[in-house]
Order: structure tokens, then sequence, then C-alpha cells
């Protein structure tokens, strides 16, 4: 299961893999029950990676906002 695919970002980051498996559900109905694997596999591993990278960067930036709001203690407590 993958999550909702309408959103802008995911039509840039993924759009291929996305319109890859509209198309194979699109070619018959019974695609929808085995006949993508291959595809929905590549979607998924796409909106997999997209998930890490979004991760690493909230992460790091938490990071960065952790050390300035400690920075800003310290500087206030030796006033």
């Amino acid at each position: 299961m993958h999550p909702p695919l309408a959103t802008p970002e995911r039509q840039l980051a993924c759009g291929d893999f996305i319109r890859a498996l509209e198309r194979c559900h699109a070619s018959g109905w019974w695609m929808r029950y085995g006949g993508c694997n291959q595809e929905k596999d590549a979607l998924r591993m796409c909106l997999r990676r997209e998930r890490m990278d979004r991760t690493q960067k909230n992460a790091a930036d938490a990071r960065r906002r952790r050390a300035a709001l400690q920075q800003a203690w310290q500087e206030s407590e030796s006033d």
C-alpha cells in the first residue's frame, strides 16, 4: 500500500513510476491483481527513497535548530 500519489512533489520525484503504474493498471482490470508488481515495486522504492531523504533532512534541520537554541540559552545564561 502506498500513500496518495496526487501531491505535486511526488508527481515530480516519482512521476515516471506513477505514470507507469497507471498505464499498467489501465491495460486491464486483472492487471491490478498481481500483473503490475514490477511497476508497483519500483514506485514503492521511489517513494521510500523520497521518505528517507525527507526524514534525513528533517533530522538535520532539527539538530541545527536545537544547536541554535542551546547557543541562545548559553548566551542568555552568561549575561
